[in-house]
């Protein structure tokens, strides 16, 4: 869970590394709070109807998702880097068939290990306790 909190509290930055466990920590809790907003939806009889097909989601899921949309993405960008690559490597996922694959195995690569031009290794970020 502090893996979600600590990319929520990142909310918007761009910049940096971000692990593998970061961020497929902060899509595990993401999907499991989808699931609970889209059960809340629907057990509140709020969904969404279109062309008289009920949807399986509704307004909280809505707004759940549209507010995670940034983090998600900074997210994203932040593990890029941590593999050396730009941010812009996302548009390959718009490549049919292949791009979404491409991107789903980047993220699952080990990032590169010491500092490349993005920042530094957040593996090797030692945290120091302080002192009394």
């Amino acid at each position: 869970m502090s893996w979600y909190l600590g990319a929520l509290k990142k909310y918007a930055v761009f910049s940096g590394r971000a692990r593998r466990k970061e961020y497929w920590m902060f899509y595990l809790f993401n999907i499991i709070f989808l699931l609970l907003a889209m059960g809340l939806d629907n057990l509140l009889g709020i969904t969404f109807s279109i062309g008289g097909t009920s949807m399986f989601y509704g307004y909280i899921y809505t707004i759940y998702a549209l507010a995670v949309l940034i983090p998600g993405f900074a997210l994203f960008v932040r593990r890029l880097h941590d593999l050396g690559k730009s941010g812009a490597w996302f548009f390959i996922g718009f490549i049919p068939f292949i791009g979404g694959i491409w991107l789903l195995v980047l993220m699952c690569i080990a990032g590169t290990v010491g500092p490349n031009k993005y920042g530094e290794d957040p593996k090797a970020v030692v945290q120091t306790v302080p002192e009394v």
